[in-house]
């Protein structure tokens, strides 16, 4: 059956105007999509955005954007947005992104989950660090047992844009983000990365967080650099109490039974975006870091080697992704255009997920970061393991 789409680009609409909402309207123009328009706080601020991005259209409302018809609407707002937004578009019978944290619950994002099934739309989450081409070579090599029965994983995620005390964001009012900050926006990347390298889930958890700043100025500025505007909605001059944490430190027992832990920080000094892991086996070990994508640490008993991105040899799904040649670099942007086009690959081949493009990342893992997410943060709360269900 036809899914309509052939012989035409598809067409994307964003809501959001920050840093990431200009990831997503780069990505989608790469992958091949034209993008309609774009959705503010207001439509002075849609159309401010809209003309900084070279955007045909800034919309006045969530309601124009569903008018306007796109193919796919990419949701890049405030965590306690996406759910609201989210229901609406799939609704209306649209395929969707939406960015992580899904929701601010798992009772949110399970009813996410199901009313994309029931309207029988794509709807995916971008955990794109699983694009990075040698993060597949990884995932491969463990499938095929090269690094024997996996005995540990560990690792890290750190940055340091919440290292200034007076510094701040949307991300710090728990009524916009949710109760946890640091874990729910990028401890959640490491979890999905690990587990989709591994193939073995996180069962349960014991989790410390800790905030470094009591206070820290109730002006919502940008996430991180490169958004439009700042778009402050308060005086910086006014301080907030911090009941978000800024750093966690995670450890897992899985499925298997075997041990995983992670240190998760948004106050590491010099640290700008530093996702690590390390997958420990009987027979080998495997470790990534995000800031040096192009490469990937084997080791052993005899010494350990570096396995560079390269389309010429490695697993087909590294050879897939790695778009041009070795020594030519690819990193983040490269990685979220992958995302897009496998998003929109899915939203061709319509009907059952399971003839969608290998890895992506859909409601579902989302459900599963938000139930992560609330384990991580009730064990902080009462000090005892939780079950990841």
């Amino acid at each position: 059956m036809s899914s309509g789409y052939e012989g035409r680009r598809l067409r994307v609409a964003v809501v959001g105007t920050g840093m990431i909402a200009g990831v997503h309207v780069r990505a989608a123009r790469a992958a091949g999509a034209d993008v309609l328009g774009i959705l503010g706080r207001t439509p002075e601020r849609s159309r401010q955005v809209a003309a900084q991005l070279d955007v045909p259209r800034g919309y006045g409302s969530l309601d124009e954007v569903i008018a306007d018809a796109p193919d796919v609407v990419h949701i890049c707002t405030p965590n306690g947005q996406h759910h609201p937004q989210a229901m609406a578009v799939i609704a209306a019978g649209i395929h969707v992104v939406c960015e992580k944290p899904l929701a601010l619950d798992p009772a949110q994002a399970d009813e996410l989950v199901e009313a994309a099934a029931r309207a029988g739309v794509v709807a995916t989450v971008p955990f794109v660090y699983r694009y990075h081409p040698v993060v597949r070579e990884i995932r491969a090599r463990i499938a095929e047992g090269d690094l024997g029965r996996v005995l540990a994983v560990h690792g890290h995620y750190l940055q340091d844009w919440m290292l200034d005390e007076d510094a701040s964001s949307w991300r710090v009012d728990p009524t916009a983000s949710g109760l946890s900050r640091a874990f729910a926006d990028i401890g959640s990347h490491w979890c999905d990365l690990v587990e989709f390298v591994t193939g073995d889930r996180f069962a349960s958890v014991s989790a410390v967080t800790d905030i470094v700043y009591p206070t820290r100025p109730a002006a919502s500025g940008p996430s991180f650099s490169g958004s439009p505007d700042p778009d402050p909605l308060a005086d910086a001059a006014e301080r907030a109490a911090v009941t978000t944490e800024d750093t966690a430190v995670a450890t897992f027992r899985t499925s298997t039974g075997r041990i995983g832990n992670v240190v998760i920080s948004q106050v590491s000094a010099g640290r700008k975006n530093r996702l690590w892991f390390e997958v420990d086996g009987s027979l080998g070990s495997a470790a990534f870091d995000q800031e040096q994508p192009e490469s990937a640490w084997f080791g052993n008993e005899r010494g350990a080697q570096i396995i560079v991105r390269d389309p010429s040899q490695g697993s087909p799904d590294q050879r897939r992704l790695a778009i041009v040649p070795a020594g030519h670099p690819q990193g983040y942007l490269d990685a979220f255009v992958a995302f897009v086009a496998d998003t929109h690959a899915a939203v061709r081949i319509g009907g059952d997920p399971s003839g969608w493009p290998d890895g992506l990342p859909t409601f579902a893992d989302g459900a599963r970061a938000a139930n992560i997410i609330d384990a991580v943060i009730g064990s902080a709360a009462d000090g005892a393991w939780r079950g990841i269900r």
